[in-house]
């Protein structure tokens, strides 16, 4: 097929999203369009005439949006993320091809988390704000030496990874959980791989950096909270629901978590990238959230440097090409029957 004769309808874009593509298109020749809306039951019909769709991680992909991109003649849903989970694999198994990036930003996102260990810890963001007012006060800022303490990291991926590398060049004690343990990295790396119930209870900072999956939702909750030592730091750059937001609202009351950094938010879909500044955050929870000073919440940003946004763009049209191209795609996100048996 002629690239030209491709036409790919992109979804939740934002300016940046457009430059980039733009730009890395210049080797591909694909047509393009761009709609500020996310993909969802309401917006589909915008798809008809359209080969393939690139959706973000907060657009809906459900049963109802699949066979309706399926009646529209589209062939590929190319998502532009690592993520995958607000597709309806089952519904488009055997009638949609999908693709992803799996890998645009792991040293971004793993400097990131630091970034909000640090951050939180120290107290940087609070201060900044204080001495603007000319408010030179340090009383209620004491943090902590990272030199010593323990940091658990829960998933060892390519983020993960590099996490444990930065946290070890500050003295820390690191320990790492993964359903799937890489134990010669971890032996190489002087790594110590331990069960999730230790990395619980021995954490003083405890980050996740571990893809959402129908067994983690929720695996931060009321009963392990408990498990871990009272004051514990948590960092989320994962996703949402990897946390029960009501029960971590309670261990932030209580003290047992004695703060978080959140780059995600379990029901973020609606105003994560969306400018809220004139409206009412109607969501009781997130506003909640937003009332704590030991709470680090940002807006899905982890990811977001120049390398990454270039990243995404070429690994996506790249994943396009191959499809139309019938190669073998290297990226494919395989239905739920044949992840089994791969």
């Amino acid at each position: 097929m002629n690239p030209a004769d491709v036409r790919i309808a992109f979804f939740d874009t934002k300016p940046y999203d457009k430059d980039s593509f733009e730009r890395q298109n210049s080797q591909f020749g694909f047509s393009l369009t761009f709609f500020p809306n996310h993909l969802t039951p309401q917006t589909v019909s915008l798809c008809q005439d359209f080969d393939a769709v690139c959706a973000f991680v907060n657009d809906t992909i459900n049963a109802e949006v699949v066979d309706k991109l399926a009646g529209y003649g589209v062939q590929l849903i190319a998502m532009r993320s690592s993520g995958y989970n607000n597709v309806d694999l089952k519904a488009c198994a055997d009638r949609l091809k999908i693709v992803r990036v799996p890998a645009y930003s792991p040293h971004g996102v793993a400097e990131y988390a630091v970034a909000m260990m640090l951050t939180l810890n120290r107290n940087t963001h609070r201060a900044f704000y204080r001495t603007r007012d000319s408010n030179f006060s340090i009383n209620g800022f004491m943090g902590f030496d990272l030199y010593g303490k323990t940091a658990a990291i829960i998933g060892t991926g390519q983020i993960g990874r590099i996490v444990c590398e930065i946290l070890q060049g500050f003295g820390m004690k690191v320990i790492a959980y993964d359903p799937f343990p890489a134990k010669a990295w971890a032996q190489e790396r002087g790594i110590e791989l331990v069960d999730l119930e230790v990395a619980y209870e021995q954490a003083d900072i405890l980050t996740l950096h571990c893809p959402l999956t129908p067994q983690n939702i929720h695996m931060i909750n009321r009963e392990t909270i408990a498990m871990m030592k009272r004051g514990v730091m948590v960092i989320n750059t994962g996703r949402g629901k990897l946390i029960r937001t009501e029960d971590l609202l309670e261990g932030l009351r209580s003290g047992q978590i004695g703060s978080a950094g959140l780059d995600v938010y379990e029901e973020e879909t609606d105003y994560f990238f969306e400018d809220y500044s004139n409206l009412i955050v109607k969501d009781d929870v997130l506003a909640r959230l937003l009332t704590f000073p030991n709470v680090l919440l940002t807006s899905h940003q982890a990811f977001f440097t120049q390398e990454a946004i270039a990243n995404i763009a070429q690994t996506t049209l790249s994943n396009v090409r191959e499809f139309f191209s019938g190669e073998k795609l290297t990226n494919e996100v395989l239905p739920p029957q044949k992840q089994a048996k791969a």
